[in-house]
């Protein structure tokens, strides 16, 4: 091996055992799946929805409707509020996800998770000169809220364990 491989090679190692020393990792790795091993959905049938039987899917937990607890979903309801001061030119805009939900036990109908709000937001920039790009950037921001949605969810629904009290 030449010096100059070798170098690289420690300097590669360091960096890592540095930043592991120091509890950086990346986003979405170590992260733990569901004490939930089946779950039903119930309310509306939206994207949100959707995305949320798929990520439960994903993680392993069985979804169908005589699962012992049921996660309620309230409508999606999206909020558009302009930032900018001018109405010319370059306009910053503020688009915000609200999302009621609750976890409730089907045999009892005591609620696991007692109804709360899931707020997320994003700011996305818009301009006149293109209408077109104007709709995008709106759905752009609809998907990125309801994935950052999601992923509150999970992190609210991992406060759950796999027993029923």
């Amino acid at each position: 091996m030449q010096r100059r491989e070798f170098l690289n090679l420690a300097v590669a190692a360091g960096a890592a055992l540095a930043l592991a020393g120091c509890g950086f990792r990346l986003r979405g790795f170590d992260t733990p799946g569901l004490a939930l091993d089946e779950l039903a959905l119930a309310g509306t049938d939206s994207d949100l929805a959707r995305l949320v039987e798929e990520r439960l899917v994903a993680v392993g937990t069985q979804v169908h409707d005589n699962a012992p607890q049921v996660l309620n979903l309230g409508p999606e309801t999206f909020r558009e509020r302009q930032l900018s001061v001018l109405d010319s030119g370059p306009q910053e805009r503020e688009m915000a996800l609200t999302v009621p939900f609750s976890v409730q036990r089907r045999s009892d109908g005591v609620y696991r998770l007692s109804e709360q709000r899931l707020e997320v937001s994003t700011r996305f920039t818009v301009s006149d000169d293109n209408l077109l790009a104007q709709d995008d950037l709106r759905e752009e921001a609809r998907q990125e809220l309801r994935q950052e949605a999601v992923r509150r969810l999970f992190d609210r629904l991992r406060t759950l364990d796999g027993t029923q009290p």
